[in-house]
């Protein structure tokens, strides 16, 4: 069992699995508009466009960063702690992400597509900022790409990125 509070603060007992539930312990949003204009004149739509910019250009600071402070190390555990936290970053701050939310129906057109923008410029700022930073590092490291490990194809690479943006996809839509 149990508890709900409503509006009014009244208490309300029920068993986990009621039938309006329909076995879930939340209630899903309504699917976004395809096409929602009203957005526009809402303060909250730019903030967060300003919140997919400044996400993604952190993350994108710290992962190619520490990616260069990787290949740069001598000893090989230095920087491993860098790297995991680098790793850890996630959410939607991927446009991918983003587009399976709109396929999801949980974000409109306008908003994907500006988030999408946003979360391209952000990227774009933050390799420039670890660029400026950085140069001599981001040039003589290949500017912090990843390559496929000695041992494994391109294909299986892929098919490690494919699976993993599904994963991401599948728990954020």
């Amino acid at each position: 069992m149990s508890m709900e509070v409503s509006e009014e603060g009244q208490t309300h007992h029920h068993r986990r699995h009621h039938p309006d539930h329909h076995g879930k312990e939340y209630v899903d949003p309504p699917p976004a508009p395809l096409i929602g204009m009203a957005e526009l004149k809402l303060w909250s739509f730019y903030r967060a466009l300003i919140a997919e910019f400044v996400a993604t250009l952190l993350f994108l600071y710290v992962t190619v960063a520490t990616v260069i402070g990787h290949k740069k190390q001598t000893d090989p555990c230095d920087g491993v702690g860098l790297l995991g936290i680098a790793w850890a970053f996630g959410g939607h701050i991927n446009p991918a992400v983003t587009f399976g939310l709109l396929l999801a129906k949980k974000v409109s057109l306008i908003q994907a597509v500006a988030y999408m923008v946003a979360q391209c410029l952000g990227a774009i700022s933050g390799v420039g900022l670890v660029k400026a930073f950085m140069e001599h590092n981001y040039n003589a490291l290949g500017g912090g790409a990843n390559s496929v490990a000695p041992g494994y194809d391109k294909g299986t690479a892929l098919g490690a990125e494919i699976i993993g943006t599904f994963v991401l996809v599948y728990m954020f839509s």
